[in-house]
């Protein structure tokens, strides 16, 4: 009987044993639970505070890259129109001092202005396929790559082609006669066309620099789209001019994307 009922207590006692020890054990899974969470909040607290701080460098360089870029443009701008003026100022004043009007070799020279700057359109169109998008990728590739840095080795194409613009004004403006007219007249074409290339492909469609009101021209809003719809590569890289490109969407039957591309952006905007 005494047996019997130690071993009821003991058997009682160790139950109230084993329900203290599971209630301990309990409080320290709360515990490890709470550390364990307030670990997480940490971690992850950390690592927002971390992708908060890179997007800000990025932020913070992309801004610097764009404010250098500027610079380097509206520098470049200031100092090729002042130039462009300057030179077209003193060369038909140069023409006139005689008393007579050489109206032939004015006309000339405003005619191949116009002409060089529509045709500057398809020459690029041409050698964007045939020269930058084959033997020349090595170069234009950076073109087609997240930039790093303000510049890209792509943009040696712009010093490239302002070297026969420059040769063609300044033959142009020491010479005198019908010919030198013409050279000045293309010459001062190849730079407008620049200058007005690098508003809107550099300045609207990729947005190395702002452009004010350029943003809001119609026109233009499609020539940014068809441009970016060249980067897409999805009617095998067409278009490959700028000012026309809608036209050669077009003809490739890409306006509906167009469209879209249009209404993305506006959106985006």
């Amino acid at each position: 009987m005494a047996a019997a009922i130690a071993a009821t207590a003991a058997t009682s006692l160790g139950a109230r044993g084993s329900f203290r020890n599971d209630d301990d054990d309990d409080d320290v899974d709360d515990e490890g639970g709470g550390g364990g969470k307030e670990a997480t909040s940490n971690r992850s607290s950390i690592e927002d505070s971390e992708a908060e701080r890179r997007i800000a460098e990025r932020v913070a360089r992309k801004r610097s890259e764009r404010r250098t870029y500027l610079m380097a443009a509206v520098m470049s701008s200031l100092g090729i129109t002042s130039m462009a003026v300057a030179a077209v100022y003193y060369r038909f004043a140069w023409q006139m001092e005689g008393g007579e009007v050489p109206l032939t070799e004015m006309f000339g020279t405003f005619a191949l202005s116009v002409g060089a700057a529509v045709g500057m359109e398809f020459w690029a169109r041409w050698a964007h396929r045939a020269l930058w998008h084959a033997s020349l990728w090595h170069m234009h590739e950076s073109h087609h790559r997240p930039r790093d840095g303000p510049f890209e080795l792509n943009d040696v194409f712009a010093i490239i082609n302002a070297v026969p613009a420059i040769s063609l004004l300044a033959f142009g403006f020491f010479h005198r006669g019908l010919v030198p007219g013409l050279c000045f007249g293309a010459g001062l074409g190849i730079t407008l066309f620049g200058m007005a290339y690098m508003f809107v492909h550099d300045g609207l469609v990729h947005r190395r620099f702002p452009v004010g009101p350029i943003a809001n021209v119609p026109y233009f809003r499609r020539v940014a789209a068809a441009h970016q719809i060249h980067h897409m590569d999805k009617f095998k890289g067409v278009p490959y001019g700028l000012f026309l490109g809608p036209k050669e969407l077009e003809e490739v039957g890409g306006l509906e994307e167009l469209e879209k591309e249009i209404n993305r952006r506006i959106k985006r905007n």
